[in-house]
């Protein structure tokens, strides 16, 4: 059996029909999905460009296509594009595939009435919270109350009607989005955590270090990872007489915004914006050359860069949002937002080799709890309850349809489909 995978990460596709991306779903995600499955198709919006950008990776390969739906980027180009995008999307949607979508996604919402209609199972994985990406600060759009009513709203929907909802989150995300009674209900990661990604030993951070490098990772097409927030609070971190750097990794819209200002704040030299930077290898080095990974997020499912820097034993500071509870303990976390509070927890924590070394020790050691062996046990139970339970739905139909076949209209109205 085939899986439909939908989903709203952005690819780019060479005239080779190679498919392209830069840090997150390359093709060894996908071969998750083809220990249960014969292929997987995924269906996500791809722009057709003339050479793959620099340390780009593919994300196609043995068993895993794409179909691509209309690229549109933000509201307003999805607004002119909206018919064609459904219809690619419900086109997409074989009878005989299972489906997986991946939430909180505007591609999801426009298959979700398809899939009602017809009644054919789906599965959920819920990655993120919609009523947090619109949070005030995290969005700017003249819309932004209205979307942050209505995708809640449609994804508490959606996972209502799924056969099956797997989160990233153990209790937060499960708690605003919860899944049918009779539904199969699990959690996991989407993080990629192989051996390589973590060191041998916790930190030993001491007194005689001076100058300290943060670092942050995140996107910077929106405002969902708070960047202006940690530029305030280092601002303010530096005028109280603290010696730091702060790297950035990401890219988006608003980068030049916020080198605007990074020079407006008079951070000069102790700001480095290092744009995308591969996952994997490169993103580690940047990593552990930092001194403390600091995410002050408007929103979050579970943060897989939070993980990555606690595998690389960095002490970390989160924002008190989605799951990031599930990973710091309350004294790590700040309201999302609050300049003063961040600003304060980074001196805090700055100021405090022994701390900074009792958060290393700690982070290390919940990492392992985020190892690929462990987290692909789960994902593999609920891979199968999707295929064992859209099999048996297509059984089902496969009587229905030779029972009524013979009967007058059959061909003008056939069930479910």
């Amino acid at each position: 059996m085939n899986v439909t995978v939908i989903l709203e990460h952005r690819f780019v596709q060479t005239p080779d029909g190679a498919v392209w991306t830069q840090t997150m779903f390359a093709y060894p995600f996908w071969q998750r999905y083809l220990e249960v499955f014969d292929r997987v198709k995924v269906v996500a919006r791809i722009l057709p460009v003339a050479s793959p950008p620099p340390d780009w990776i593919r994300a196609d390969g043995a068993g895993v296509s794409f179909i691509a739906v209309p690229y549109y980027i933000g509201p307003e180009q999805y607004v002119l594009k909206a018919f064609s995008v459904k219809q690619a999307v419900r086109n997409a949607v074989a009878f005989n595939d299972a489906v997986i979508l991946r939430v909180s996604s505007q591609l999801a919402s426009d298959v979700y009435p398809f899939l009602r209609r017809t009644r054919h199972p789906y599965g959920v994985e819920v990655v993120a919270d919609p009523y947090d990406a619109f949070a005030p600060g995290s969005v700017k759009h003249p819309l932004r109350p209205l979307l942050r009513w209505w995708f809640p709203r449609q994804l508490r929907r959606i996972c209502a009607g799924a056969i099956a909802a797997a989160y990233v989150t153990e209790r937060a995300l499960q708690q605003r989005y919860p899944p049918a009674k009779e539904a199969f209900s699990t959690h996991y990661s989407s993080v990629e955590l192989p051996v390589e990604a973590f060191v041998t030993a916790p930190r030993s951070p001491t007194s005689e270090m001076q100058s300290l490098t943060l670092i942050t990772v995140g996107t910077m097409d929106q405002l969902y990872k708070a960047p202006d927030v940690l530029l305030y609070a280092v601002a303010a971190c530096v005028r109280g007489g603290l010696d730091l750097k702060l790297v950035l990794l990401g890219d988006g819209k608003y980068r030049g915004e916020l080198e605007s200002l990074a020079a407006k704040l008079d951070l000069g030299e102790r700001v480095q914006f290092l744009g995308d930077v591969t996952a994997g290898e490169a993103v580690r080095t940047q990593l552990d050359r930092a001194d403390l990974f600091v995410l002050p997020s408007h929103q979050e499912g579970l943060p897989r860069a939070a993980i990555e820097a606690m595998a690389r034993s960095l002490p970390c500071i989160g924002s008190t949002v989605g799951g990031f509870p599930e990973l710091l303990p309350p004294e790590d976390l700040v309201p999302p937002g609050n300049v003063p509070a961040l600003a304060s927890k980074i001196r805090e924590v700055v100021t405090d080799p022994a701390r900074m070394a009792r958060m290393s020790a700690r982070n290390w050691e919940k990492s392992k709890q985020y190892r690929d062996e462990l987290l692909q046990k789960r994902r593999i139970a609920f891979y199968r309850y999707i295929r064992e339970t859209t099999g048996a739905w297509l059984k089902q139909k496969t009587q229905t349809c030779r029972t009524y076949a013979n009967k007058p209209g059959f061909y003008d109205k056939k069930p479910g489909f």
